[in-house]
């Protein structure tokens, strides 16, 4: 299949290669210079774009909102195409997206990943699609190079959306809770390498404790996922919420805290780094 792919960082171009590595031809551009080695780097973004498939991978809805729509990318690309979109974006802008592709005569699904640059190396994400059936079908090939398992979350690309940001505020909650953990057990003589012994044992014995519980208890918070993109994603949370009308309001203590944390100069460690936070103050 010809694919197109934009937005090279670290998820990106673990993708971009598996998607190559799977036998489609691939075309990919980022807005940096990057090492990319196995892959065919076009220089415009438009070009990228004139693909059968065109995935972007791009930070948030200002980076996807500039090099797309502010790019004019929709109203050249070829008819029937399809763009799968993996950013985690708002549910607002997931449904302009979606307007405005209809309009242009293009396939459109939402399909974020769950997983760290690690994971996405080994092609093991956990893809959630929305959007008409027939687009994800088409895309189906690809997202199976990419992921070990697509979960369709329904035909409106906004659902993927919401499902991804949910699961992000989850993961923030979870950090939130092992950071507090922490300090209450350290607090009180237990060391953190024998609590999170029994708590992965006996009680939570899932990836995401497993991963972050283990920067937690060695101070190491090199970032997998930053902390001012793990804010954002909290950001997004409380505005789909209040889209929704519902009030969350451990999602706002969370959020709280994390803000601090970025404003006290964290927000490019890993977002699990809000221990580190907690234990200075």
């Amino acid at each position: 299949m010809d694919v197109g792919f934009i937005g090279l960082g670290s998820m990106g171009i673990a993708m971009a290669r598996n998607i190559a590595k799977a036998g489609h031809s691939v075309r990919a551009w980022n807005r940096s210079p990057v090492d990319a080695s196995g892959l065919n780097l076009v220089k415009t973004a438009r070009e990228a774009f004139q693909a059968d498939v065109v995935f972007t991978m791009l930070s948030d809805d200002a980076a996807l909102r500039a090099v797309v729509l502010d790019g004019g990318l929709l109203k050249d690309a070829r008819k029937g195409s399809v763009h799968v979109g993996c950013s985690t974006i708002s549910i607002a802008f997931a449904e302009e997206l979606t307007e405005l592709h209809a309009e242009a005569g293009i396939g459109y699904v939402s399909a974020p990943v769950f997983g760290r640059p690690d994971v996405a190396a080994a092609a093991q994400l956990n893809v959630v699609a929305g959007g008409a059936a027939d687009a994800i079908a088409k895309v189906a090939p690809l997202l199976a190079a990419v992921g070990k398992k697509t979960w369709p979350m329904g035909e409106r690309p906004a659902q993927a959306n919401a499902a991804k940001i949910a699961g992000n505020m989850m993961i923030g909650m979870a950090i939130e809770a092992m950071a507090e953990a922490t300090l209450l057990s350290e607090g009180n003589g237990v060391a953190p390498k024998a609590f999170f012994e029994l708590v992965l044992e006996a009680l939570f014995g899932c990836r995401v404790y497993q991963s972050y519980s283990a920067k937690i208890v060695a101070e190491e918070y090199a970032p997998g996922f930053k902390m001012s993109l793990g804010l954002k994603d909290l950001r997004l949370a409380s505005e789909a919420a209040e889209r929704a009308g519902r009030r969350l309001p451990m999602l706002e203590t969370v959020r709280h805290q994390m803000t601090e944390a970025v404003q006290a100069g964290l927000g490019d460690k890993d977002w699990s780094a809000v221990a580190e936070f907690m234990r200075r103050t």
